[in-house]
């Protein structure tokens, strides 16, 4: 368990306290100037913080005139925290052992006596003690701001690790869509296209001329979709125009199947919502094309309240089904999608054998 310091403040009034308790047990009442002293000294440590040095000069003269140094070792152990001028700690702990070597002042000290040199290096260890401490806490703050640094640095370099996996992972999958979807994709433009300059009569025409825009359109998107990869992430790559819903109408129109478009929504909706909706509409009537052939549609889309409301519902599939694949990811992206702008979504079969997907979102609804 992380021990938790107190508070500054909290701190330094414990430790004016405790000098204020040094002060009454080493410090008789009737010693007026040695009570002055050492009183300044320990009102001094809130000053701490903010001037460590001052503090320090303002408890000497109590470690010279009295017992009562608590305030001059936690000044000096202060100072040794916070500073990293060698000189001037060694200079303040000789201050401090003059003011604070017996019997100074006073009758002349004799060398001759051990008790002198007991006394000087008692004295010595007490100043070295609060430097010592302070020099080490202070190494101690900044090997973890070291390690802190390291750690920061290291999650950079697995950050640009990562990014440059990515990288290479999309410059490969831009080189296989380019080099396989787009190359099949172009050859069925190039196919339909043969197939309505030769087709043999206006039905088969029209639908080769249908497969040919379509493949068009989606070799653009496939292009500017690999661009978009082969960016990755080192330049701004502009997106493609986003879907409204004044597409719609054309959406429905290409989607080569019988579809029944009943829309009332105000132009000024969110272009998120509007988004939405369109991409609804689009992987609703893809499905009952893959999976319904033959089935009529209808898509009906409301505001009700400050909600809108989107129902694609389609019947029972009139042709022979061709089984194509299918993992449910555009339904389930459309999920999430909803999820995103607060709304709900949800598909299932009808009771005539059909299909229904129904989406509804708040009109201020924000991903």
């Amino acid at each position: 368990m992380k021990l938790r310091w107190p508070p500054p403040v909290v701190m330094d009034a414990i430790l004016v306290a405790a000098s204020m308790f040094d002060v009454f047990v080493n410090v008789h009442v009737d010693e007026s100037a040695p009570l002055a002293w050492a009183l300044t000294a320990a009102v001094a440590l809130m000053l701490r913080r903010h001037w460590p040095l001052l503090t320090f000069l303002l408890t000497l003269p109590s470690a010279l005139v009295s017992s009562a140094i608590f305030a001059s070792l936690t000044a000096l152990y202060t100072l040794a925290t916070v500073t990293r001028r060698r000189a001037l700690l060694v200079l303040c702990g000789v201050a401090f052992t003059l003011c604070y070597v017996p019997p100074w002042p006073g009758p002349q000290i004799d060398l001759t006596e051990p008790a002198t040199y007991v006394s000087l290096a008692y004295t010595v260890t007490t100043a070295a003690a609060p430097l010592f401490l302070g020099q080490l806490v202070q190494a101690r703050h900044d090997l973890s701001t070291r390690l802190r640094e390291i750690s920061e640095a290291r999650d950079h370099e697995r950050l640009l690790t990562d990014q440059t996996v990515l990288a290479k992972e999309r410059a490969q999958l831009a080189r296989e869509m380019h080099d396989v979807v787009s190359h099949q994709v172009s050859l069925i433009a190039v196919q339909a296209g043969a197939l309505q300059v030769d087709a043999p009569n206006e039905i088969v025409k029209q639908t080769a001329e249908r497969i040919r825009r379509l493949s068009v359109q989606t070799l653009d998107e496939l292009r500017h979709m690999v661009d978009v990869l082969r960016a990755a992430g080192s330049r701004r790559t502009e997106l493609t125009p986003q879907p409204s819903l004044h597409d719609l109408q054309r959406l429905v129109a290409s989607s080569a199947i019988r579809a029944d478009l009943d829309a009332n929504l105000p132009d000024d909706l969110p272009p998120t919502i509007q988004r939405a909706v369109y991409r609804t509409v689009q992987e609703a009537l893809t499905n009952v094309r893959k999976h319904a052939p033959g089935a009529a549609a209808s898509v009906r889309i409301r505001r009700a309240a400050d909600l809108v409301q989107v129902t694609v519902t389609n019947g029972p599939p009139t042709r022979k089904t061709v089984p194509l694949p299918s993992a449910r990811y555009g339904l389930i992206g459309l999920r999430e999608r909803a999820a995103l702008l607060n709304g709900s979504f949800r598909w299932g079969p009808t009771t005539e054998g059909g299909y229904q997907v129904h989406l509804e979102l708040p009109i201020d609804g924000t991903p």
